[in-house]
């Protein structure tokens, strides 16, 4: 059965065939580690994350590289403004490489919470920096840098397909910024090493051009070489990437090796919220996956929530939509663990919903399938199996998930039940009249990402005194 790829780089969807067979090689562009991932940037990595479980699911053993920006990544594309770190360092009082840690351990947090698959490699830009300086060389002996007063910078003007990922108006975009650009030759030229200067950082290294820190896109380059070579299978990451830095990639990669470094380019749509603004981290306001769970919401319903939409279509977040996502997801352990062991995945279903994800991706119709099956008169030894089967790809750990047993009288659990429909429906006063029925009857409710859990109160806080 063919996998099919969109390829933001042809703009088509593309067959995916692998450059050795059996194998597959994987670099996903990972966070600045100067603040808390949020769940915009998580979207990717769950879209990254069902693109290598879908891989395997092709027979391809699939070799994972997640980078670390934690060096570099200044606060404007055009190479002007202070480093991420540097400016993460100042706010929260610590060094750079104490919130680099910090926030890598966060962020990696965050993954193993989603159920993502832990990469091969973790990247760091900081622990390759000599990779780096390697890189810019070759790009120099080719004759694609110039020097300026502040750093060596890459010359677009001399690669003819500069800008063809994000199909640039090369033209426009020169035309338009004849002024601004310092000793820029170009608006789209861009910095490969930047000198220190000023006031002395704390992340700055001897370079064959003077002591200073690699360019945010290079260590992309030199990364994703040395762990999958010069030329490998796929490159991801969110569509904010194409027109700057993933078009710097290749422009990079083209000047030194003469061809792009990855076959296939996919991209991850944003994350809006209501209101249609897409999330960031620059606005100084975001959800994080923690926020979530402080309001009792399972990781895994953030999961459920992402693959409910296309990886390439906007997904519109809402705590209205999360809490459908939380229920949906509950309803399906609930039924997941009623079923019989024993069976074997239904070969019909197996095929619809590899159809449908081997066609880019397509986890929402593969959603459909699953539902579409539980309502079938496929056996349930079967319906079992094929979800087992299922969820290497979905990664929701159906089989991990067990039921929470409520040490509770039949007049109790009835009360909890009415208060989860309540809850369900929305209608907030009748749950908190329930909530005070259970309490008066001596337990105390709490709500928790598996349901509602019920505990016996201590005698001192049911007392009348």
């Amino acid at each position: 059965m063919e996998l099919m790829l969109y390829d933001t780089y042809e703009r088509a969807l593309r067959p995916f065939v692998a450059l050795q067979s059996g194998a597959a090689g994987l670099y996903a562009c990972g966070p600045t580690v100067y603040d808390y991932a949020h769940i915009g940037n998580l979207r990717t990595y769950l879209f990254g994350d069902v693109l290598r479980r879908v891989l395997a699911l092709n027979g391809h053993a699939v070799r994972h590289v997640i980078c670390i920006t934690d060096v570099g990544h200044l606060t404007s594309d055009a190479d002007t403004g202070e480093d991420k770190m540097e400016k993460g360092s100042r706010r929260t009082s610590q060094s750079a490489w104490d919130i680099a840690a910090f926030y890598t351990a966060a962020f990696q947090q965050d993954i193993a919470a989603l159920n993502i698959l832990a990469p091969a490699v973790w990247a760091r830009a900081s622990e390759h920096i000599q990779e780096q300086i390697d890189f810019i060389a070759g790009i120099e002996r080719n004759g694609y840098t110039y020097r300026t007063g502040d750093g060596i910078y890459f010359d677009t003007q001399k690669l003819a397909r500069y800008g063809h990922l994000a199909r640039l108006d090369i033209d426009g975009l020169r035309s338009g910024h004849r002024v601004g650009l310092g000793d820029k030759r170009a608006a789209t030229d861009f910095a490969l090493w930047k000198f220190s200067g000023g006031p002395q950082r704390q992340m700055e290294w001897d370079s064959p051009w003077g002591r200073g820190f690699p360019g945010w896109h290079i260590e992309c380059s030199a990364m994703s070489t040395r762990y999958l070579g010069a030329l490998f299978d796929i490159h991801i990451g969110g569509e904010d990437h194409i027109p700057v830095h993933h078009s710097n990639e290749i422009a990079q990669h083209e000047a030194c090796h003469h061809h792009p470094p990855a076959r296939y380019w996919l991209h991850g749509a944003f994350l809006q919220v209501d209101g249609g603004d897409k999330m960031s981290k620059s606005s100084g306001e975001f959800l994080r996956l923690a926020t979530l769970t402080a309001r009792g919401f399972d990781p895994l319903a953030y999961r459920y929530l992402a693959l409910s939409a296309h990886y390439r279509s906007p997904l519109t977040f809402s705590w209205a939509a999360l809490d459908a996502a939380q229920t949906a997801l509950n309803r399906l352990r609930l039924a997941y663990h009623r079923l019989p062991d024993g069976g074997q995945p239904d070969a019909g279903y197996q095929r619809a919903m590899q159809a449908e994800l081997n066609q880019d991706l397509n986890t929402p119709r593969a959603l459909a399938l699953m539902w579409e099956l539980l309502k079938s008169e496929v056996a349930g030894g079967a319906q079992r199996a094929t979800l087992d089967w299922l969820d290497q790809v979905f990664g929701l750990g159906l089989a991990a998930w067990a039921p929470q047993v409520l040490a509770a009288p039949p007049a109790v659990l009835a009360l909890v039940a009415a208060r989860d429909q309540a809850r369900h429906q929305r209608r907030w006063a009748d749950a908190d009249t329930l909530r005070r029925a259970i309490e008066d009857a001596g337990y105390a409710v709490r709500d928790t990402p598996a349901g509602a859990r019920v505990e016996r109160q201590a005698a001192s806080m049911i007392s009348n005194e």
